[in-house]
């Protein structure tokens, strides 16, 4: 641990007027109610927005969140309680509460901590804190005016500006005491344009764990670049035409297209469908899963990036997991908790949205690895098909994997060659036949541009995700048969 962290790190407890002589304690408290484990989750965080819309600033908001998560586990069974008081006669109360639930175990052995080092892959502190809010303010305003600019179309304008900084300490029974420093910044632009009776609208935006600066550097240049990419996917689409519907080829383009990855398949590798067996993925570690030609990874290591943590909610370093290898299921994504009950080693993924919700089994950074496909060639092979860029909202069943995604910016492709924008295009199947039709991979890996929030059992967390383009053989298209 650094000394800047270190010192963040007693800030905290000093903030919380605890000592670590307070948390040993109540940590031994609750092991003598016989449970098999316990952990202390103490949690500060500050965050800020601003959002400019038709023309004026419209909202700057701040808020602090703050307060302690109990968790007492014995075999299947957890008990939880939370509190939003940082001191010790409430982090009492709430031991006692989530122990007594989860009491008269102590048969279970407590899983190791990982002995795998500490990356730090972000610089802690306030990302903010370099930039006034009059600057803020300028840096609303001055996008509003450069994309009201770039075309008389526009209607509508809107800016929104986040940064954030957490800190989380995690002290648990089976030795783990760690501290992480997080920040989380990003910038999103959406456009309306309209013409004649035609009305479109696009969004682009980008984030990570790094400072606010980013967005202020050489004239505002990356969320000016934002702006002229929102104008472009909304004039684009006011010569889309409808959507044709059928099975048909569909080549998937790289970046942002891997929600598509992440939600069909990523979320069936969470460790706790594995255990519950309600994935269409679970028991088959070993066997066949997709093309040879797709390699799926988990990477919580990548500095900087949205999904990234240098440790997890669980105090568990952050770690890169090989989830599909040539095709071969390699392994899922653990928390510490299901994977004891499983046998496995966590692999890192315990997330929680905070201190007043239970750590679950979460991706970080989910993405195929690059082939060796030209992404030209890979479209040029495509008689009679689709071609999509990005993706909007869309529903997965876990059980069954089955997939619906409607997407925001998409082609025809004809001959092998992109034409038409197209709208109202739908895609659902099967993530097992959509992963095993995979055909062709493309050498232009590329991750997200960080605006992505994961949404499970009513929690949202930061996460990545990234593809190169792909080419899958069928995927029924939803559109229009006229």
């Amino acid at each position: 641990m650094t000394e800047t962290a270190a010192q963040a790190h007693r800030d905290l407890l000093e903030l919380a007027q605890l000592t670590d002589d307070d948390l040993s304690t109540n940590v031994d408290t609750m092991l003598s109610r016989q449970i098999d484990d316990a952990e202390l989750f103490i949690q500060h965080s500050r965050s800020e927005s601003w959002a400019l819309e038709d023309g004026k600033v419209k909202d700057g908001r701040f808020a602090v969140s703050q307060g302690v998560g109990v968790r007492a586990i014995t075999g299947e069974k957890t008990g939880f309680a939370h509190t939003n008081e940082l001191n010790d006669r409430a982090l009492r109360k709430a031991c006692l509460m989530a122990s007594s639930i989860a009491d008269r175990g102590g048969n279970r052995v407590a899983q190791i901590p990982s002995d795998l080092p500490f990356k730090r892959v972000y610089e802690g502190g306030d990302p903010t804190a370099n930039i006034s809010n009059d600057e803020k303010v300028r840096l609303l305003s001055e996008l509003d005016r450069y994309t009201r600019g770039l075309d008389h179309r526009i209607a509508e304008v809107s800016v929104n500006l986040r940064g954030s900084t957490e800190r989380a300490l995690v002290y648990a029974s089976d030795g783990t005491n760690q501290f992480d420093d997080r920040p989380l910044v990003s910038c999103r632009i959406h456009v309306i344009v309209k013409d004649g009776n035609r009305t479109e609208s696009g969004t682009d935006g980008g984030g990570g764990r790094y400072p606010l600066d980013v967005f202020f550097a050489d004239d505002f240049a990356k969320a000016k670049a934002m702006a002229r990419e929102s104008v472009r996917m909304a004039i684009t689409k006011l010569d889309s035409v409808a959507a044709p519907a059928g099975e048909m080829p569909v080549v998937l383009g790289p970046g942002w297209a891997g929600v598509l990855l992440h939600e069909a398949v990523g979320h069936g590798l969470e460790g706790d469908c594995e255990r519950k067996q309600t994935s269409c993925f679970a028991g088959k570690i070993g066997e066949k899963v997709a093309s040879e030609l797709c390699t799926v990874i988990d990477d919580a290591t990548i500095e900087g990036r949205r999904g990234s943590l240098s440790m997890d909610d669980e105090g568990t370093p952050g770690q890169r997991t090989v989830l599909i290898e040539d095709g071969i299921l390699r392994g899922f994504m653990w928390d510490k908790h299901n994977a004891i009950l499983t046998g496995n080693q966590s692999t890192g993924n315990g997330r929680r949205e905070s201190f007043a919700c239970m750590t679950i089994p979460r991706m970080t950074n989910t993405f195929m690895l690059a082939g060796d496909s030209d992404p030209e060639d890979i479209v040029r092979s495509v008689n009679k098909g689709v071609y999509c860029s990005s993706f909007s909202g869309g529903s997965v069943d876990p059980t069954s994997g089955r997939f619906v995604f409607a997407t925001t910016e998409a082609y025809l492709i004809e001959n092998g060659k992109l034409t038409s924008p197209i709208h109202g295009c739908m895609l659902t199947g099967y993530p097992w036949d959509v992963m095993n039709s995979i055909s062709m991979v493309g050498s232009d890996f590329a991750l997200d541009a960080g605006i992505g929030t994961c949404g499970k059992q009513g929690q949202g967390v930061p996460v990545g995700l990234g593809q190169p383009t792909l080419k899958v053989e069928k995927i029924t298209v939803g559109g229009t048969t006229a």
